[in-house]
C-alpha cells in the first residue's frame, strides 16, 4: 500500500538516503529542511526515476510557527502522514563542557530537542485523528552513554529516547506506534557541520573506522516502518 512519509533534514545524509529508501517501494514524500535548493534537486530526481510523488517544504524546525503553519496546511488539503521521520538534528563543537559556546549549546538544544517536539506536537495529532500513524525518531548511541567533550549533544539525544518512550506511553490506547532509531557513527556531513565547515576536522573522526553509511540506518528505518499493524518496535540500537 501506497504511504505517505513525512522526513524532517532530508537534504543530507540520513534523510536523504531514507527518501530514497522509501521512494524505491512507491511511497509518497514530503521532504523538509533548511536547504530548499538541495531538496529540490532531490525531488527531481525521485519523481523522475520512481513513480512518486515529492512534496518539498523549505523548514526550519526550531519555527515553531512555521512548522505549525505547515501543519495546518497539510490539514486542509487532507493529506495524511502515515510514516513521521525525525531526522533533523545537529552536533555543534566539540568541546569540554566547561569551554563550551552558549551558542553552541543552545543550536543544539533548539534543533534536537526544540525543534523535535514542535514537529510531533503539531503533526501527532493529526494522526490520533485517524488512529493510524508511525513515528520514528532518530536518536544516537550518544543518548545511552555520554563521551568525551558532548555534554549536551548527549543530552538532547538521550532527550529523544526518554521523549519517544513518555509519548508511546501517552498514546497507548490508540494504534500508533513510536519508534527509537540510535546509530552509532555514521559517515554524513554531520561532523563537518558539527566542526563549524572545517573538512579536515572532520575527516579525521572517520579515519581508521568502517564507520555506519546513511543508506544502512534508511534500510532498517524502511524495514521498521514495514512490520504490520501487530508489531512495535520501540527501540533499535
Amino acid at each position: 500500500m501506497k504511504k505517505t512519509i513525512f522526513i524532517t533534514g532530508a537534504s543530507t545524509g540520513i534523510g536523504k538516503a531514507t527518501a530514497i529508501e522509501f521512494a524505491k517501494e512507491g511511497h509518497n514524500l514530503i521532504l523538509c529542511a533548511r536547504q530548499i535548493d538541495k531538496l529540490e534537486t532531490i525531488k527531481e530526481m525521485l519523481e523522475k526515476q520512481y513513480e512518486v510523488t515529492v512534496e518539498v517544504h523549505k523548514l526550519d524546525v526550531t519555527d515553531y510557527d512555521a512548522v505549525k503553519q505547515l501543519s495546518e496546511k497539510l490539514k486542509q488539503s487532507n493529506v495524511n502522514i502515515d510514516v513521521l521521520i525525525n531526522n533533523a538534528g545537529v552536533a555543534s563543537g566539540l568541546d569540554k563542557f566547561q569551554d563550551s559556546d552558549m551558542a553552541d549549546i543552545e543550536k543544539m538544544i533548539n534543533v534536537n530537542i526544540k525543534g523535535l517536539i514542535y514537529v510531533i506536537r503539531e503533526l501527532l495529532p493529526l494522526m490520533i485523528e485517524r488512529n493510524s500513524g508511525h513515528i520514528i525518531n532518530i536518536g544516537s548511541t550518544a543518548g545511552i552513554v555520554a563521551y568525551s567533550k558532548a555534554a549536551v549533544y548527549c543530552a538532547t539525544k538521550s532527550a529523544v529516547k526518554l521523549l519517544s518512550d513518555g509519548i508511546r506511553i501517552d498514546t497507548i490506547d490508540t494504534d500508533i506506534k513510536i519508534t527509537t532509531v540510535q546509530p552509532g557513527i555514521v559517515e554524513t556531513d554531520f561532523s563537518t557541520v558539527r566542526f563549524h565547515g572545517d573538512k579536515e576536522m572532520a575527516k579525521a573522526i572517520y579515519e581508521g573506522i568502517e564507520a555506519l553509511k546513511p543508506e544502512d540506518i534508511a534500510e532498517i528505518i524502511v524495514y521498521i516502518a514495514n512490520q504490520p499493524k501487530r508489531v512495535q518496535i520501540s527501540d533499535i540500537t
